[in-house]
Parts: structure tokens; sequence; C-alpha cells
């Protein structure tokens, strides 16, 4: 098994709880393995739960921060490390984003202009669509 000071090496395996959190998927160990126990983790297409090993190659999904996150390990890691060394870690094949929707700007009224009416209302929840 080779390695180095940083915890990385190309073989052998590491819990999936910490390998998510070590290439700073989620910002805490235990925030990982709750994830793993919640089902937001899969390896190879199966639930994981947050003691199962991951190895060089597993395809591992992690639904995190209302998107989900499609990686290949390429590197075990056992060591949290800086963001650059983690990139190298991973290979990201994460469905692009979806685009943010455009918000039009709530309705502006005029200083000193008072309250809207209720046609007024009615009419600003019908451009934002929050309609009933």
């Amino acid at each position: 098994m080779t390695s180095d000071a940083s915890g990385l090496s190309e073989s052998g395996s590491v819990r999936v709880d910490a390998w998510i959190w070590s290439v700073r998927l989620l910002k805490t160990r235990s925030a990982a393995a709750a994830a793993c126990r919640a089902g937001h983790v899969r390896v190879n297409g199966e639930r994981a739960k947050p003691a199962q090993p991951v190895k060089a190659g597993d395809e591992v999904r992690v639904r995190a921060e209302h998107r989900e996150r499609v990686l290949i390990v390429k590197k075990i890691i056992r060591k949290r490390v800086g963001a650059p060394v983690a990139v190298e870690c991973y290979q990201d094949n994460s469905p692009p984003p979806p685009p943010r929707e455009a918000v039009a700007p709530a309705g502006i009224r005029d200083r000193g202009a008072g309250r809207p009416t209720k046609r007024d209302r009615r009419e600003m929840e019908r451009l934002r669509g929050s309609g009933l």
C-alpha cells in the first residue's frame, strides 16, 4: 500500500463517511455519517452505511445542499486535506446544477405612495405567480 504523509493511497479502503468528510463534501464527519444513515449516500448504486468501505474505482453518490454529487473515487484518503489536494482524489461526474430561477423584483412602490390597495396587491401576486 502506497501512502504519503497526507494519508493518500491508491489501494486499500476507508469508511465512506470518513472519505466524504476527507474530500470536503460535508463539513463534519458526523454530518457525513448522518447523511449515510438518512440514505443520502450510495456506493455503486446501493445505500451505504457509515462504516461501508470504499475503494478506488467506486462510484459514490451524495445528496447534499439541494443537489446530487456523483463521484468516482480515484484515491483513498484517510485524513482531511486542503481543497486542491482533495479534488485530486475523485472524478466529479455530477450533473450541472439547475439554472436559478430569475425572480422578478418585488413590486417597488414610490416613496409616500402608502399601502397597496387590494387591487394593487392582487396584481403583484399575479405577477409573482403566488396567486391562490
